[in-house]
């Protein structure tokens, strides 16, 4: 799977897919999985660059002392909104509002996209960000938002 990281607005942003043939039912389903347990995770702040104690820790966190305390100090990091995943032939499509996450909420969805096209779903591409020209979207679009 190749990754492309285009012009990129955290709070208005489109993640493509391009696939090697068009994706069924099934194949949708476990892409669809993937982007809402993303979003999902995201919601409630997971993906926070400035509390990653534990991997600051390194390879032994037997007994890792945890900062509860500075865990709540540092600025939530949440997403906002993500759409409905859209499909047109070898192509499917979903905008989001990644709110204030950071970099981690891309780097997660990467690797787990990374496994999605390893073990079940081949993907040949996915660009972050960006308009494909030959599938515009409007500001007029009608979104359709996660709770």
């Amino acid at each position: 799977m190749l990754v492309h990281v285009r012009e990129f607005d955290p709070f208005d942003c489109w993640f493509w897919l391009r696939f090697p043939h068009v994706p069924g039912a099934g194949e949708r389903q476990y892409l669809e999985e993937v982007f809402n347990s993303w979003y999902f995770l995201g919601r409630l702040g997971a993906c926070n660059a400035e509390n990653l104690q534990v991997h600051d820790q390194g390879a032994d966190i037997s007994w890792m002392a945890y900062d509860n305390d500075g865990a709540d100090g540092g600025l939530q990091a949440l997403m906002h909104n993500l759409g409905t995943m859209e499909y047109r032939g070898e192509w499917a499509r979903i905008w989001a509002d990644l709110g204030t996450s950071d970099g981690v909420a891309l780097d997660l969805l990467i690797n787990a996209l990374r496994g999605l096209d390893r073990d079940l779903v081949p993907i040949e591409e996915f660009r972050i960000g960006g308009i494909n020209e030959d599938w515009p979207a409007d500001a007029g679009d009608e979104r359709f938002f996660a709770d």
